[in-house]
């Protein structure tokens, strides 16, 4: 028995702590560590700095092996020409080519892929943004709902103290059968409602969980998110604006390579080895040739001026976006601020009429203990009382809602 009390006492403790352990943070920093698509980018930026190591290497010597053997027979006057086949045609080479390339059309490929990780590191902050925002936003509704149901828990645990009062004093004649009775009802009222609240939570909990990855089905308290401060960085610092330079970087990277495209070729070229037709002194033919190529374009239709064109109407584009986006991105900032000065404002509001109702309620169960008390007037007051805690936490919940929408655009 000593050893099944500590085991339920480590337990109970073992969850208290983890109930403690799981805050916002948690479920956060566990959504980002558990989620594929930022893995995704991660693995995406390694394969792109192999990428460049391709880039390098197709630069340096590039040694192959030809091996060609054939022989023609000519039997009693039939078989091919000698004069074409030379009868054998025997080649064992090694060849080696060096692409000759300018140092700048390096420099422009390398930052070809340096641009690219460069945009999936900035759309991974964009996705953790992403992500953080559905996290914040369902943790809260999970708390908004924990809060409602630690209040009426909270009410319905009054209730039933009052109730054995009331009990006592309706069997003295104090009180009648029917407020008794009427107490009674409004007791499991609350109950049902509780029971409600409970399988809502539960739902929105879960929820959390599996938006988190975490495999969690207990029933925990969440502690408060503690969204109360924003902060707005100037557009321009932020990650999202940062992607309309870095589609700038990329068109203007772009439009140089086209440039480096119609530059000459020049590719050198060399190979050693056996090359022989068997028919003159074949064990002195071992030998080795080397050359230039050189490829020049001279026309192709203005190709090359029809790419720059596409590039500037691509850079259009981009600056019409990016105007767009500055248009909506004031609007919106400047939409939920003030929605968020009107949510403070009710909150305020509906924190001065609780003051009110607990002071009836208050008032209410002293005259309850004096058999004075109306128990209508005073399961309203309780009514009235909840009523004004629910849409504290309902404004509340919005706030912070809001406070998370202003989050998600403070990324720098």
């Amino acid at each position: 028995m000593k050893l099944i009390g500590l085991f339920l006492f480590v337990t109970i403790i073992s969850n208290r702590i983890s109930a403690q352990d799981k805050s916002l943070d948690y479920y956060v920093s566990t959504a980002m560590h558990n989620s594929p698509l930022l893995k995704d980018y991660n693995n995406q930026a390694r394969s792109n700095l192999i990428d460049s190591m391709r880039i390098r290497a197709s630069y340096k010597p590039q040694v192959g092996g030809n091996s060609t053997n054939s022989y023609a027979p000519v039997i009693n006057g039939w078989g091919y020409d000698n004069a074409i086949t030379n009868g054998a045609n025997i080649s064992e080479l090694v060849g080696v080519t060096q692409s000759l390339v300018s140092r700048q059309n390096l420099q422009n490929q390398y930052e070809a892929i340096r641009l690219q990780n460069e945009r999936l590191s900035i759309t991974g902050k964009i996705s953790e943004q992403d992500l953080k925002k559905t996290i914040t936003g369902q943790y809260i509704n999970a708390f908004g709902i924990w809060q409602q149901f630690s209040y009426n828990k909270e009410m319905l645990d009054l209730l039933k103290k009052e109730g054995a009062v009331l009990k006592q004093m309706t069997e003295r004649g104090i009180y009648r059968q029917t407020d008794y009775l009427t107490f009674l009802v409004a007791i499991q009222q609350q109950e049902v409602l509780i029971n409600q609240i409970h399988l809502q939570y539960q739902n929105e909990f879960a929820t959390l969980n599996y938006l988190s990855g975490v495999v969690d089905t207990s029933f925990n308290a969440l502690a408060s998110p503690a969204l109360d401060s924003v902060s707005i960085p100037g557009l321009e610092n932020t990650v999202f604006y940062h992607l309309f330079e870095l589609d700038s970087l990329k068109l203007r990277n772009n439009d140089a390579q086209i440039d480096f495209i119609y530059k000459p070729k020049v590719k050198l070229f060399a190979d050693a080895g056996y090359v022989s037709s068997l028919m003159y002194l074949p064990y002195k033919n071992f030998g080795a040739s080397f050359g230039v190529n050189v490829a020049v374009p001279i026309y192709d239709g203005r190709q090359k001026k029809m790419q720059h064109d596409k590039i500037a109407i691509a850079e259009l584009t981009r600056q019409e976006y990016r105007d767009f986006y500055k248009t909506q991105y004031n609007q919106q900032i400047a939409q939920l601020l003030q929605q968020l000065q009107s949510t403070q404002s009710l909150i305020e509001q509906s924190t001065e009429q609780l003051r009110f109702t607990q002071g009836l309620i208050d008032a209410n169960k002293k005259l309850l203990e004096t058999g004075d008390a109306r128990i209508a007037d005073y399961i309203i007051a309780i009514g009235n009382y909840l009523t004004a805690r629910n849409t504290i936490t309902q404004n509340t919940v919005s706030k912070w809602q809001i406070i998370n929408q202003l989050n998600y655009w403070n990324k720098k």
